[in-house]
């Protein structure tokens, strides 16, 4: 074997072979809302008006009290949770608090919350906090990312301005394991059959950087929604939820209840009136229907058009000539692991194990 220069040296000495590997050990995983939000740093997006602040704020709350997020999730025992609520005043925090929380229930000590941050200081702030409480796998809720978001510096694309505040934030949450940063941030519109991913606002240098993304959808003007989850240590899951009055809850009394839901109500999402009724009526059937089916039955004209129309967007499926029946669906239940109705967050429970990854302030 040739000798090597120190330079060389150098360059090969964070090299690490398989053995060494096998023989790491690692924690496990912390999660802010178990089975949902994880350790380490993630995006929480929705179209406007949707009451994705309300659902984060209700999950801060939740957290700061060691209380069940979205009414059902466990999230452990108490812990620090900083909100930084950028687009809203004290008046607003503690009036919606109170509505989330229920008459007589006090605002929990542990909740932490900022209203102003003067440009440049928001991840600063963020690192001196951290510096305080990162021991106690904290939650930091940052609603929302585009009240903050800096320019790009001189000759940097917005692929790489978002990549570049996605990685800082991500470096904060890694610097102290076992906490869970989240950002609020909007959707843009898009096409239906498009990837979920893809809808996060400006490029997907955020989700390129992020650990986790989570997406509430919400049909307008209705009360039933979805949570969509996806990470590097997440399973992939679609989640029923339900808004009353701002109050987000889980749609059945397990994430794998909501999982089923969810998986039922797909096939109508963002579908007009008919359209809904008509996948309703193929879904309920345990055979495959007629146009002539669906029109006696509903008064439907031209019931042909509109199933070929909904076969084509694969909220049904043609199953032969003149024929249609629901689409199959395998339910995104998540791992059994995630399920465990004792588990408080490091104390006692199952957990899933798992890694972590290892500029300019904003």
């Amino acid at each position: 074997m040739s000798k090597l220069s120190a330079t060389e040296n150098d360059l090969l000495a964070n090299i690490r072979t398989g053995d060494q590997l096998d023989a790491m050990r690692f924690d496990p995983l912390v999660w802010a809302v178990h089975g949902i939000l994880p350790e380490g740093f993630g995006i929480f997006t929705g179209a406007p008006k949707t009451g994705k602040s309300w659902a984060a704020y209700g999950i801060a709350l939740a957290v700061a009290g060691g209380l069940p997020a979205l009414g059902k999730v466990a999230t452990g025992h108490p812990r620090p949770v900083l909100m930084l609520a950028l687009e809203d005043g004290e008046k607003r925090l503690q009036s919606r608090a109170r509505h989330l929380l229920g008459e007589g229930e006090s605002i929990p000590a542990n909740l932490h919350y900022l209203t102003i941050a003067k440009p440049g200081m928001v991840t600063p702030t963020i690192a001196a906090w951290l510096e305080v409480y990162g021991t106690e796998n904290p939650l930091v809720v940052l609603d929302t990312l585009g009240k903050v978001m800096p320019p790009a510096l001189p000759g940097e694309g917005a692929y790489n301005r978002d990549y570049r505040i996605g990685s800082q934030l991500k470096e904060l949450a890694d610097n102290a394991p076992g906490t869970c940063l989240i950002v609020v941030h909007h959707t843009n519109k898009r096409a239906a059959g498009e990837d979920w991913m893809d809808s996060t606002s400006g490029t997907n240098g955020l989700n390129g950087a992020a650990d986790f993304t989570v997406t509430l959808a919400r049909t307008r003007g209705g009360n039933a929604g979805t949570l969509k989850v996806t990470g590097r240590d997440v399973p992939e899951s679609e989640y029923a939820v339900t808004t009353d009055d701002g109050r987000w809850t889980l749609d059945g009394n397990s994430l794998a209840d909501a999982a089923r839901m969810a998986q039922q109500l797909k096939p109508i999402e963002g579908l007009g009136d008919r359209s809904t009724e008509i996948v309703e009526y193929v879904t309920a059937r345990a055979e495959p229907v007629t146009p002539k089916q669906v029109e006696e039955a509903l008064k439907v004209p031209d019931a042909r058009r509109y199933l070929a129309r909904l076969a084509e967007a694969g909220r049904i499926t043609k199953s032969g000539r003149g024929l249609y029946a629901c689409v199959p669906t395998v339910p995104s239940v998540p791992m059994d692991s995630l399920l465990d109705p004792e588990w408080d967050n490091g104390t006692d429970g199952t957990h899933i194990e798992g890694s972590r990854d290892g500029s300019a302030e904003w």
